[in-house]
């Protein structure tokens, strides 16, 4: 049976833990594989920082078994449900220093007893996550460590936006408080020095991040769940809306068995549609999601609700009848 990258490094990994020195010849019958597999494999190991040498001397390589986590006690589902989080998950969602959440899924996946490690490698083959679809994050590292850095230690950060309402690079102040992962994005909520307020920064727009040298000592109250309230998603607008949606026949099953929000209320009516109730705060954010489902969905209420999708909905009717 073939084996996976994954097999293929956990494998290589417990063979260099042993003490021994092995060469590459050696690695290539072990594993079954080709020179050139192995060197790509080995070369794997370094990128997510496993230390392990190469002996001219001797002609092979080892890893230092006190680098390894000591035998953990973890049962089948602990193991494997920890493994699917770092090795199928890792790449899926925006994750901080994934490299070193892969050393840490090889450090526990090579101490585990030989059954449950050869369990979990047959699962994990055999399961796939799709990927979906998230903000790019470049430099994604640096920014969460140094943002982390400023939450802990109550540094001011000097930072530069590329800010969608303002439509253009804003310079602020800002005093850091917490990071968000929410819709496909990170975000850092803070208060703006430029604002006066508190606000939340997508990281992918962030151009600068510079500590400014000094620290601040507000935020030790901040409550992300009272901060957000009972925003669609990341915006609150200080105004509660009673929304009262029907969707038709042909997505409300669809729609009706996800938790969109969490005041949601369900009811089905005997043509097969439903009915879903919210009490949200704004309804700029909930207006494009509703578009989203075209011509399957209608707006009982509020009036200013449905006025807000007529005129979008009006809008992109004028840009496509143009082309």
């Amino acid at each position: 049976m073939k084996q996976s990258r994954v097999s293929r490094v956990v494998k290589i990994l417990t063979t260099l833990q042993s003490g021994q020195k092995y060469a590459p010849s050696d690695l290539e019958k072990i594993l079954g594989v080709s020179r050139r597999t192995i060197f790509r494999d080995l070369k794997e190991l370094a990128i997510i920082g496993v230390p392990y040498k190469y002996d001219t001397k001797d002609g092979g390589y080892s890893v230092d078994p006190a680098f390894f986590l000591p035998p953990l006690d973890l049962n089948l589902q602990e193991a494997l449900s920890l493994l699917m989080l770092i090795h199928k998950m890792r790449n899926h969602l925006p994750l901080p220093f994934k490299n070193s959440a892969l050393l840490a899924g090889l450090k526990v996946e090579n101490n585990l007893p030989a059954h449950l490690r050869a369990f979990c490698q047959t699962a994990l083959k055999q399961t796939t996550i799709a990927a979906d679809k998230h903000a790019t994050m470049n430099l994604l590292d640096q920014k969460f460590a140094a943002i982390q850095k400023a939450i802990q230690k109550k540094q001011v950060l000097q930072i530069g936006y590329g800010s969608l309402f303002e439509k253009k690079e804003i310079e602020t102040a800002i005093h850091p408080y917490h990071l968000l992962y929410k819709n496909r994005a990170w975000y850092v909520i803070g208060f703006s020095a430029m604002h006066k307020s508190t606000r939340t920064f997508n990281l992918g727009r962030l151009r600068k991040i510079k500590p400014s040298g000094k620290c601040f000592t507000d935020g030790d109250d901040f409550d992300v769940y009272e901060y957000l309230g009972k925003a669609w998603s990341i915006i609150p607008e200080g105004r509660i809306y009673n929304i009262h949606l029907r969707f038709y026949p042909m997505v409300a099953q669809n729609v009706a068995e996800v938790q969109w929000h969490s005041t949601q209320q369900a009811d089905w009516n005997e043509d097969g549609s439903v009915d879903l109730r919210f009490r949200v705060d704004g309804i700029g954010e909930i207006a494009w999601w509703i578009l989203g489902y075209g011509d399957q969905v209608e707006i009982l209420s509020p009036a200013a609700l449905r006025t807000k999708v007529v005129e979008r909905a009006n809008r992109m009717v004028e840009i496509h009848r143009k082309s």
